[in-house]
């Protein structure tokens, strides 16, 4: 089931309303994405790296742990009145304009 953006940051918005506080300040949620993007980077280093998980670590995945990552940057949009639309086109447009020419591109001809 797909959303959009737009749905998205309405459902999240739709569950944090219904507890209290409603959302953090955003130096918290700033820490909580701090403190995600390490729960990812150990799940990284667990399937990629030399780092295995011990038998009596709880199973997690790289898209559980990804999608903690959205959920708080949702969070922090939301409590500041911005749109994750617009922040995706924002940095879209640096694809499309600044680093356009950045990487190389792949042949058409392979």
């Amino acid at each position: 089931m797909s959303k959009t953006l737009e749905e998205c940051q309405k459902e999240v918005n739709d569950w944090v309303g219904q507890r209290t506080p409603a959302y953090w300040n955003p130096h918290q949620i700033y820490t909580r994405l701090g403190s995600e993007v390490g729960e990812l980077g150990k799940e990284i280093n667990h399937e990629f790296g030399p780092l295995k998980k011990k038998p009596d670590e709880k199973p997690s995945s790289i898209e559980e742990e990804s999608g903690d990552i959205i959920f708080t940057i949702i969070c922090l949009l939301n409590s500041r009145g911005l749109s994750l639309d617009r922040a995706f086109e924002i940095a879209m447009s640096k694809c499309y304009g600044r680093d356009k020419d950045r990487f190389q591109l792949l042949d058409p001809k392979k």
